[in-house]
């Protein structure tokens, strides 16, 4: 287990020591609470209505910015070849690197979340459950980014790539996010919460196998 927990630190550290991603993360989330009442205009009950798809749809973007660092660099200094050679599997090294990924991008969209839900003119009951609905629903978000990454690691231009890959995975979970929030479905908010978490705990389980698998063909 320390040899997982250093993996969660190497990422993190080397993150935090580039500087500057975790802002521009949160820059460019903020962003579209900013952008879209210029385009749709000042309408607070349009904005109050678009603002479940709207956020969801922020939060996949914004985990895509950072997607293309979570294996590259590691694939392309050799760090991946030697960290087959350890006694961590490799399926262990890509759920720890996942998890630094997620705290990296998931955790800081869910605490800058209730000031993009406050430019959309959210009320109390919506900001709650956009808040337990990020919450339940980033890791998938964040399992399919590192899904698509290790997909395209190998590939020169593999950063335009993997979005045409991970967007389709993502329906589901904007799908049912977006549901959490909506007043027309408020009743119905529940059973999206479930299939929120349920999705979460299917991509972090399987998510890190099927990555996994796809390094070890791109470093053959």
């Amino acid at each position: 287990m320390s040899a997982f927990f250093a993996v969660i630190a190497r990422d993190l550290k080397l993150s935090l020591r580039l500087g500057g991603d975790v802002l521009t993360l949160l820059l460019f989330f903020l962003s579209i609470g900013v952008v879209v009442p210029f385009a749709v205009g000042p309408d607070r009950v349009l904005l109050a209505a678009i603002a479940p798809a709207m956020i969801w749809v922020a939060a996949l973007l914004a985990q895509l910015l950072s997607h293309d660092r979570l294996f590259r660099s590691d694939f392309e200094d050799g760090s991946l070849i030697a960290f087959r050679h350890g006694s961590l599997s490799l399926e262990a090294i890509v759920f720890a690197k996942l998890v630094a990924h997620w705290l990296l991008s998931g955790l800081p969209l869910i605490v800058a979340a209730p000031a993009l839900g406050l430019l959309f003119g959210m009320d109390g009951a919506m900001l709650g459950a956009a808040l337990l609905g990020l919450l339940l629903g980033t890791p998938a978000l964040a399992a399919f980014v590192a899904l698509s990454a290790a997909v395209t690691v190998g590939l020169k231009r593999g950063g335009l790539v993997a979005p045409v890959l991970i967007l389709p995975l993502t329906l589901p979970v904007l799908i049912f996010g977006a549901g959490t929030m909506s007043r027309s479905a408020m009743g119905a908010s529940g059973q999206a919460m479930l299939f929120l978490a349920a999705l979460s705990l299917l991509t972090v389980a399987l998510v890190p196998f099927a990555a996994a698998l796809a390094l070890r063909i791109s470093g053959e």
